[in-house]
């Protein structure tokens, strides 16, 4: 198992953001958390990444226990995040973003790295000594990917890719993430409001709700649950 988090749970000063949550991913795969705004989701991955801090539980990654550790630490084991917001540094060139995923990095492996990233998002190469601010929406987002498969990792913790996007850039944004996790081996958690899309792309999902982890399970049998097609899927 390639990451295991376990019993956790998260204050937000007295309100209980994560009851005690427990899930795994198997490494190659892809799991998608999907709940209704307010449910935990985000809460969830900046717990993993270390920027939020549990009040119990444990998070196993690798065989190592990461939730003490530094956001930076997380980052060096192997964990990136993708925010909620893509969170580039606009004012900095599409190039520096980009290099700036590898700022933890001391292999010689950075420049060859940089141009596989840039097969993955050639209008990236195209515009590298763009101001980051410039881009579109899209753009921006295929940027926050990019900076954060320059760590080199092996989880990527992607937080609502497709917010705010075109359906063509969605449909584009989707292809990159399965081409990464089949090509590159990256597992991923993918927390999504677009249940359709995230339910397409995954082969695991896991119900957030108010905190609690409700359902849980293969996605072939999810999209046959009738709570799931009503609440989720409008069916």
């Amino acid at each position: 198992m390639l990451i295991q988090v376990k019993d956790l749970r998260v204050f937000y000063e007295k309100i209980e953001a994560l009851r005690g949550i427990s899930f795994s991913v198997e490494a190659g795969n892809i799991v998608t958390i999907i709940g209704p705004n307010g449910a935990g989701k985000s809460t969830t991955l900046k717990t993993i990444s270390g920027l939020v801090i549990p009040i119990s539980g444990e998070i196993w990654f690798d065989g190592e226990r990461i939730n003490k550790m530094s956001p930076q630490g997380i980052v060096g084991r192997g964990i990136a995040h993708v925010p909620e917001g893509r969170k580039v540094f606009r004012d900095l060139s599409v190039l520096e973003n980009m290099r700036m995923g590898a700022y933890l990095r001391k292999d010689s492996g950075i420049s060859r790295d940089l141009d596989r990233v840039c097969q993955y998002f050639p209008i990236l190469a195209e515009r590298h000594r763009q101001q980051a601010g410039s881009l579109s929406g899209g753009e921006q987002q295929m940027l926050a990917i990019a900076r954060a498969l320059m760590s080199k990792p092996k989880l990527l913790l992607l937080d609502e890719p497709s917010l705010g996007l075109s359906p063509l850039m969605t449909t584009t944004i989707a292809k990159i993430v399965i081409d990464i996790n089949k090509q590159d081996k990256v597992s991923i958690i993918l927390v999504e409001q677009n249940a359709r899309l995230a339910l397409r792309l995954a082969q695991t999902a896991y119900v957030l709700e108010t905190g609690n982890i409700v359902m849980w399970g293969a996605v072939r049998d999810l999209l046959e649950n009738e709570h799931i097609k009503e609440t989720y899927l409008g069916d």
